[in-house]
């Protein structure tokens, strides 16, 4: 996993295509798609040809995970017979709007049947051999939430599974105290922001927010690939360990053209990284400054 990751973070995706390969050959068949598995620890691509064929796209990771790969469901549908995604079902609104597929709601207890081909949505990108950046970007759209000229939409919360990707929300008060911000996560707040209840639990009006904000600062979690495939001005706060899709020795990344990095310098150390992001917006005077990349 080491190996693959360097080579995924340092472009060499060639390389990284064929330690995936090399692990395909070695599983055995009668595991794939292993209903005795947790979802997210099954594979579901065998390495077959789904060129013309009928393939169905399994979302077996978070929604975070869907967002990031769905960038990679046109180049599939354009070469597919056809194309159906089993996503979860609060991005089957987005996903839908994705020309060239059909979107059904991902139901655990009674699974889409196999197709010609099935393939899980990460596995995409080895088996269509394209690079984060071979994609057109935005590649979702969405109508946006009527806000204040300035508002920066926030994320403090992230998956319970790795609770050090979170941050303290008192450590975004100090945001809110210098421009207009909205909550991008369910459940109320005593941070001064435009909804102190909170954002709705529902994916369009949580997408309807992040399309309307100048500004999302977000920690690693699924707000930031929505913010991401939405093409909007993104600032990611992330782990000084952060997983394989993030280098912290850059403030840029490939997955997406409109999102700076933020790593901790040590680990746990939020108050420092949230000292630049108030350093950095103090001097973003306008938009285009949001997303270009500090010296």
């Amino acid at each position: 996993m080491r190996r693959w990751t360097e080579a995924m973070r340092a472009g060499r995706h060639a390389a990284a295509w064929a330690m995936q390969m090399a692990a395909i050959a070695a599983r055995d068949p009668a595991t794939r798609d292993d209903p005795a598995l947790p979802y997210h620890l099954r594979w579901a691509w065998d390495g077959r040809p789904f060129d013309g064929r009928d393939v169905l796209v399994r979302c077996y990771h978070g929604l975070g995970d869907t967002l990031q790969f769905a960038r990679y469901l046109p180049a599939l549908a354009a070469r597919a017979r056809s194309v159906t995604v089993e996503a979860q079902a609060r991005l089957v609104p987005l996903l839908a709007q994705m020309a060239g597929m059909t979107v059904v709601p991902f139901d655990v207890a009674r699974p889409h049947r196999p197709s010609d081909c099935d393939i899980e949505i990460t596995e995409l990108p080895l088996a269509l051999r394209l690079a984060p950046d071979a994609v057109a970007m935005p590649y979702l759209h969405w109508p946006a939430a009527d806000l204040p000229a300035g508002t920066i939409g926030l994320c403090a919360q992230a998956g319970d599974w790795d609770a050090e990707r979170s941050i303290p929300p008192a450590l975004l008060e100090p945001l809110c105290a210098e421009r207009p911000c909205v909550m991008l996560t369910p459940g109320a707040t005593d941070l001064p922001c435009l909804n102190p209840q909170g954002c709705p639990f529902d994916m369009g009006a949580t997408a309807a927010l992040v399309a309307g904000v100048d500004l999302v600062v977000t920690v690693d979690t699924m707000i930031a690939h929505l913010a991401g495939a939405l093409g909007r001005p993104t600032w990611l706060l992330v782990k000084a360990e952060p997983d394989w899709r993030w280098d912290p020795a850059r403030r840029d990344t490939p997955w997406y053209p409109t999102m700076r990095l933020y790593p901790q310098a040590a680990r746990g150390d939020w108050s420092s990284v949230l000292a630049t992001v108030r350093a950095d917006l103090a001097a973003s005077p306008s938009r285009r400054s949001l997303v270009a990349w500090p010296a």
